[in-house]
């Protein structure tokens, strides 16, 4: 890559989506660079002085990095999550229970999930799109949490005992804890 003054940009197919990748040399740093994702914009902050094979690699390195982690979120949609919620129904809970949509939400800033029963939204899992990243058996066992509400609309020792059929409580629950204890605040106020 040549690299005229000033900030160096690529454009980087992502499926349906083009992302724009800017580079800037920043004098400020010295061994470490810096990169944020914006919507479909990556900018990346490198040492003024890096070479440009390795900033060629560094960028690589980053774009193949997000670009895992964007085909991922791309695979958790509604589908995916009504798909996962009826293997967890079968494999755990003897595919006895019934909702009526499962779908991530933006708008749950402190849990992370919910079940509604009665009324017009009877039925309706809504689960906080902040942890689409969070790994598989933490996310599984929130559809499973909230699935088993459908059963137990509440969290009495039914519930728990009814829960426990998910193999990973309560390693997903240490996981919660962790996020809980470094956001100052109770597992259970996220559940």
């Amino acid at each position: 890559m040549s690299e005229p003054p000033g900030a160096i940009e690529r454009r980087i197919k992502d499926g349906p989506f083009t992302l724009t990748v800017t580079v800037t040399r920043d004098k400020r740093l010295r061994t470490s660079a810096r990169w944020t994702l914006r919507d479909d914009t990556i900018d990346v902050r490198v040492p003024a002085g890096l070479p440009s094979r390795r900033l060629e690699e560094l960028l690589d390195d980053v774009v193949a990095r997000v670009l895992r982690q964007r085909a991922r979120a791309r695979r958790r949609n509604d589908g995916d999550l009504e798909r996962r919620a009826q293997a967890l129904n079968r494999a755990y809970f003897g595919g006895e229970l019934r909702w009526h949509s499962i779908r991530w939400v933006s708008n749950m800033t402190r849990r992370l999930g919910s079940c509604t029963s009665g009324g017009a939204t009877d039925g309706d899992i809504r689960i906080s799109d902040r942890i689409r990243h969070w790994p598989d058996y933490v996310v599984d066992y929130i559809i499973a949490h909230e699935l088993a509400h459908r059963k137990h609309p509440n969290h009495s020792l039914a519930f728990w005992d009814y829960l426990a059929r998910y193999p990973h409580v309560e390693r997903a629950r240490g996981f919660i804890e962790g996020i809980a204890y470094g956001q100052g605040a109770s597992p259970d106020d996220l559940l």
